[in-house]
């Protein structure tokens, strides 16, 4: 009877156990595993001071990476927004250092202004660029232990970038 229990406890502790990404899968930079966890903070939205909290946690069997960002005004805090990206590896280049990260963005402003992303890895972070009819934005962030900022710049289609939100937040405990 006991061996039964033993075994019956063996199997429901595997079978609970986190699921893994598939053996092929192509891996999650570490750059991007370093976002997880919480971060909560400040910054700026084209001129509009802002708090801002973030989420980020492995999804889809570890095989990549959800960011949930909310933020307020702080002058109104009626006046929200609320962004999920998701962000995984690329497939490793041969002769390359960075490795590449694809994402996709998907925010309050609805399925219209969603937009898919490429990028890659750095010593000190990663960046990644949406691109949109209008113009390109390249979100830069960077990490220095519990310390994160997040930097967004639009770049136009001739090149000239223009300051768009920056951000300053240190990771906390997840509520």
């Amino acid at each position: 009877m006991i061996e039964k229990l033993c075994v019956a406890a063996a199997l429901l502790a595997a079978s609970s156990a986190a699921p893994a990404a598939e053996p092929a899968a192509t891996p999650v930079p570490a750059s991007v595993r370093a976002l997880s966890g919480c971060w909560e903070g400040r910054g700026e939205v084209m001129g509009k001071a802002v708090a801002v909290a973030i989420s980020a946690y492995p999804i889809v069997g570890d095989a990549m990476v959800a960011v949930e960002a909310a933020s307020s005004a702080i002058a109104d805090p009626e006046d929200q927004y609320a962004a999920h990206l998701i962000l995984g590896g690329g497939g490793k280049q041969p002769n390359k250092a960075a490795e590449p990260i694809v994402g996709y963005w998907a925010d309050s402003f609805g399925g219209a202004f969603a937009a898919s992303a490429r990028g890659e890895s750095r010593a000190d972070g990663f960046d990644m660029t949406y691109q949109y009819p209008d113009n390109a934005y390249v979100n830069r962030w960077r990490i220095a232990g519990d310390r994160l900022t997040w930097e967004i710049v639009a770049r136009s289609k001739g090149g000239v970038q223009k300051p768009f939100a920056k951000y300053a937040l240190r990771k906390g405990a997840c509520r």
